[in-house]
């Protein structure tokens, strides 16, 4: 390698000709061949590596595939070397070619050597930087993630909480219901039933019963009453609850008479008994139906908004997305009395993308807005496509952002909430995933009345396509 070849890079601009021929003396040149590996994720970054020429896809291990997280395709670019300032420093990505080049490879002690010489403070600042950096990022961000997955752990706790509740709720029922079934089918047999009057009541039973024509509690109330009444005369002594049950079965007086002429009168309480608790089992199944059919949508809702069960990158269902989000934040959502307006378009083309970061990003930018509305208001979340890309906005009737926190919003660190409820990482991470990852833009937009965060993908498919 001579000095002519990295002379031009602008990496290195700065450097006399003396220091770049040192540099030079000490590094080697490697040509690549597209899929060569150079250097591996998780290994030890004993070596500092510059593109010269050619292209270097970085890829990260997700899962069980290798997924493309940024491109070195610019001369200067560069990518290791970390030992250099961090004994355990480990490469952050596999560099693998993608169009045949070359790189310029220098091992991190000659690097911190040269550093050394050439730029001693430099060399004290970015190892303290550096250190600094690393543990402060490391520590916020996995606060965040532990904050964040607790609050999704709370919110679909509290999510299921209401329909295994119910379902408790009506087993516990049905359990009684079955109990008062079985003995009055003891009542009937003691009353000498016969076969064609139990097969007469039975067809009864099958037969469906109208729902209530009465809407009014007090027209209810004295419908029940009017049947305890009847049920008093026939001979009950505790006619109330029979006729609570009948009344929430809707059978009313004249269905009453029905039962009471295909029976003989010693066999009327039982059979009426026997048909109101079949009812009662009929609806209570219904609850425990309904009940865990919620439940298993929540797990499906789960399994959407973490996509476990797809693969990394992949035909994105975005509506799909913002729906599985809100599910999970629906507990936040209520408790803040906010009212949610959905404007998706149901033609809406999917994205190829990263489906689990696109969520995160849902997922930090309706918290936020639920967040500006603490006295409860009106969320938005409109989804549309039109000139080559899908639009999705998320919009709070909040107080609105200043211009000086809208310019930094994005920044790194950088919060106005309260210690303890947020670390300046969610818009920061989102704007990496929307721009780095998917080749997209965030932009924002408030005033007095709200705010209103729009997120651009593109529908040709940049996802992947980073720059380091």
């Amino acid at each position: 390698m001579r000095v002519e070849d990295v002379r031009a890079i602008p990496l290195l601009e700065g450097l006399t000709d003396e220091q770049l021929a040192e540099l030079v003396a000490g590094a080697e040149e490697v040509a690549f061949e597209p899929g060569v590996v150079l250097f591996r994720e998780g290994e030890l970054a004993d070596y500092w590596w510059v593109l010269i020429d050619g292209t270097v896809e970085l890829l990260r291990r997700t899962g069980r595939e290798d997924t493309v997280v940024g491109m070195m395709d610019v001369p200067g670019r560069w990518a290791g070397g970390l030992r250099a300032w961090d004994p355990h420093g480990a490469y952050l990505a596999t560099g693998r070619g993608a169009r045949a080049g070359r790189m310029l490879r220098l091992p991190a002690e000659a690097l911190r050597a040269q550093m050394q010489e050439w730029f001693p403070l430099a060399v004290h600042l970015i190892g303290g930087l550096y250190g600094t950096a690393r543990s402060i990022e490391s520590t916020a961000r996995q606060r965040d993630s532990l904050v964040t997955l607790g609050t999704l752990a709370a919110g679909l706790a509290h999510e299921l909480n209401n329909p295994v509740a119910a379902a408790g709720r009506a087993v516990d029922a049905l359990e009684a219901t079955c109990d008062t079934l079985l003995s009055s089918l003891g009542g009937l047999a003691e009353a000498d039933l016969e076969a064609r009057q139990f097969t007469a009541l039975d067809e009864l039973r099958r037969t469906p019963i109208p729902p209530p024509t009465h809407d009014d509690p007090l027209a209810a109330a004295d419908a029940e009453e009017e049947l305890a009444e009847w049920l008093r005369r026939q001979g009950m002594e505790a006619p109330w609850q029979l006729a609570s049950e009948l009344s929430a079965a809707g059978a009313d007086l004249a269905w009453c008479e029905r039962v009471a002429g295909l029976v003989p009168p010693a066999a009327l309480v039982p059979a009426l008994t026997w048909v109101c608790s079949a009812l009662s089992a009929r609806r209570l199944l219904g609850e425990v139906r309904e009940a865990t059919d919620r439940v298993s949508a929540l797990v499906s809702s789960v399994r959407s908004y973490t996509q476990l069960d797809r693969a990394a990158l992949q035909a994105v269902d975005v509506t799909d997305g913002l729906r599985s989000t809100l599910t999970m934040l629906g507990h936040k959502l209520r408790e803040s009395s906010v009212t949610v307006v959905l404007d998706l378009d149901p033609e809406l083309p999917r994205v190829e993308g990263y489906a689990g970061e696109l969520n995160q990003v849902w997922t930090n930018l309706v918290d936020n807005a639920v967040d500006a509305m603490p006295d409860g208001g009106t969320l938005t979340v409109a989804a549309h496509a039109g000139g080559g890309s899908l639009l999705v906005e998320v919009g709070d009737t909040g107080h609105g952002m200043p211009p000086a926190v809208v310019a930094r919003a994005f920044d790194a660190f950088y919060t106005t909430k309260d210690v303890g409820k947020g670390t300046g990482l969610g818009l920061d991470i989102a704007r990496r995933v929307v721009v780095e990852r998917h080749g997209g833009e965030i932009t924002i937009d408030s005033t007095d009345a709200g705010t209103s965060v729009r997120v651009r993908l593109p529908l040709t498919g940049a996802a992947g396509q980073a720059s380091t």
